[in-house]
């Protein structure tokens, strides 16, 4: 490939992450508005201006316009859970990595409740989520597993990740549908200290 190539390869990259990005904004916003069972391809691609045919090519279907990148997320976490200090408790270590990812500058908070809501509320795409967080899930358990250690460390440190995703989903999907400004990270520490009262016998 010459090097007059690459860069207008990187720019047609570019500019197919926006469509992406224009597409599935519409969707949630109409799936939010209307319902995702109510609401089309066809409807989807007439709002932002094109086929549904070319919707189809960025989307296989219309949960994955909701999802977008199921792994991408992910790999965000892992990295910044690997990066927590290797002598803190790895429960705090997790809590800390969603965290961080709730904290990401640029995040559209009310682009991502509708986004919440919507996942929430049809089989299909709970169903997709769960798939998303399974895809997490392989990202972090190699790396609990190695810092807990001793015997059924794989099998201890799958059971902690999906803890910490189930907290984590539940935290999101409160927050979706909170109206009083409740901050999402708040809503983490909450859940996550529930369990942590859990192991301590602290529950009322």
């Amino acid at each position: 490939m010459s090097a007059a190539a690459q860069p207008e390869s990187g720019v047609r990259a570019i500019a197919r992450d926006a469509v992406r990005a224009r597409i599935s904004e519409v969707a949630v916003d109409l799936f939010d508005e209307q319902g995702f069972e109510n609401v089309t391809v066809e409807q989807v691609a007439a709002e932002v201006g094109i086929s549904a045919r070319s919707f189809h090519r960025y989307f296989p279907a219309k949960e994955d316009a909701v999802i977008v990148e199921p792994v991408g997320w992910g790999e965000v976490v892992r990295e910044r859970f690997a990066a927590r200090p290797a002598d803190e408790p790895v429960w705090d270590g997790l809590r800390a990595a969603y965290e961080s990812l709730l904290a990401t500058p640029g995040r559209d908070e009310a682009r991502g409740k509708r986004a919440m809501r919507v996942l929430g509320s049809t089989p299909a795409l709970r169903a997709r989520n769960l798939e998303k967080h399974l895809l997490w899930a392989r990202l972090l358990t190699p790396l609990v597993a190695d810092r807990i250690g001793g015997s059924d460390a794989t099998l201890r440190a799958e059971a902690i990740v999906q803890a910490s995703l189930g907290c984590f989903d539940i935290a999101l999907a409160a927050w979706a549908t909170d109206t009083t400004g409740a901050d999402p990270k708040v809503l983490l520490r909450v859940a996550f200290d529930a369990l942590t009262a859990l192991r301590e016998d602290r529950l009322p």
